[in-house]
């Protein structure tokens, strides 16, 4: 989803993000949502699930914390354009891996198809203590961490599953893009999850 109008100044704060999710639900009229977000969006899910108690009746979230504190400030050395595809790709170096899937063909040549300068802007504001919103609600939730993950670690998910009601905290093998790197046992988990929310009581 889109949540930036190209005629309007785009809205990276944490209220930006969860008023544009909360849009969409009332616009598709979905109420008893189940929610997943990986990364920011893990954020975006679980500060939603806060905001909008009633509206939602799961939670997934994929590797990332209550606490968040990450710089991508590397990611504003990165090319604007490049003459091909791959030329851009081989001076995205090592990120290159992780963004194949997000460049684009411009009339001056291929670029990414965000503006690092946004990604950084939008990580500010992400930056921060949420665990207030994380222990705001209690409805199922599922934790999913990535055994190698350097974005959240052991120690913390196990402290955000103890402390929050109906919290199962699952580790897979894989870093932070577990939805990527083991798809098959990520899908499994969620779908094993979902089976099981009849089970919790009310």
């Amino acid at each position: 989803m889109d949540t930036a109008s190209p005629t309007v100044s785009p809205d990276f704060s944490r209220n930006g993000y969860v008023e544009d999710a909360a849009a969409v639900l009332e616009h598709l009229g979905i109420h008893g949502a189940v929610v997943l977000g990986h990364s920011l969006g893990g954020v975006n899910a679980y500060q939603l699930v806060a905001r909008l108690p009633g509206v939602v009746d799961a939670l997934i979230v994929e590797d990332v914390g209550a606490e968040v504190d990450d710089d991508l400030s590397f990611s504003l050395s990165w090319p604007h354009r490049a003459p091909t595809r791959a030329k851009l790709l081989e001076r995205l170096g090592p990120s290159a891996s992780h963004l194949m899937h997000a460049v684009r063909e411009y009339p001056d040549g291929w670029g990414l198809a965000f503006d690092p300068k946004d990604m950084n802007a939008s990580q500010q504001h992400l930056n921060g203590d949420h665990w207030d919103d994380w222990l705001a609600s209690d409805c199922p939730a599922l934790l999913i961490r990535g055994s190698r993950s350097t974005v959240l670690s052991s120690e913390h998910a196990r402290d955000m599953a103890a402390r929050r009601p109906h919290t199962r905290l699952i580790e897979l093998p894989a870093g932070h893009t577990i939805h990527e790197t083991v798809p098959v046992e990520f899908a499994a988990a969620v779908s094993e999850f979902l089976g099981a929310l009849c089970t919790y009581p009310e």
